[in-house]
């Protein structure tokens, strides 16, 4: 198994992986992934991982920027979902791992994610790989009709001095 850049030609399994993780209920408020060009203006053109194995890919992970303001330039929010039939392998902690490699290189000094308080998995990861949880904003958004909180995770680079 390797982790490696996406490239656009993955984006048939990279979409299937992202509708397995909006089948769960608790991966996301997307109800249907959308197709490469909406997501590739949504993520930035940096930091786009893939874990595959024998051309079957196990598992994706991509930054998108938090706002347009320059001043929240090097602030990211994660995005990573694993296959179903590859979860609790491992492979999310590779591809954290090296996307937080990859958004250093690139010059972010924070990174986030918001997480559903009902995906267990999700939050371990975040958490062995060091992110810190930093409060909880309360329905949020709704999800089929259901308002959801989330949980706010950070993990701060540091390669530049200013890690939690």
């Amino acid at each position: 198994m390797i982790v490696r850049n996406m490239i656009a030609s993955d984006w048939e399994q990279v979409s299937n992986i992202y509708s397995e993780g909006i089948a769960t209920g608790f991966a996301t408020f997307e109800t249907s992934a959308p197709d490469y060009d909406q997501w590739d203006s949504s993520h930035t053109t940096h930091s786009r991982l893939v874990a595959e194995d024998n051309g079957i890919l196990l598992g994706w992970a991509a930054l998108s920027p938090v706002s347009s303001r320059c001043v929240y330039g090097g602030v990211g929010e994660v995005s990573i979902y694993i296959s179903a039939q590859s979860r609790g392998k491992g492979i999310g902690r590779l591809l954290m791992e090296r996307l937080i490699e990859e958004s250093e290189k690139a010059g972010f000094w924070t990174i986030q994610s918001g997480i559903f308080p009902e995906n267990i998995g999700s939050i371990k990861l975040h958490e062995k790989v060091g992110f810190r949880y930093i409060g909880k904003r309360e329905r949020i958004g709704k999800i089929n009709g259901v308002w959801k909180d989330n949980l706010l995770f950070e993990k701060r680079s540091k390669s530049i001095g200013i890690d939690q």
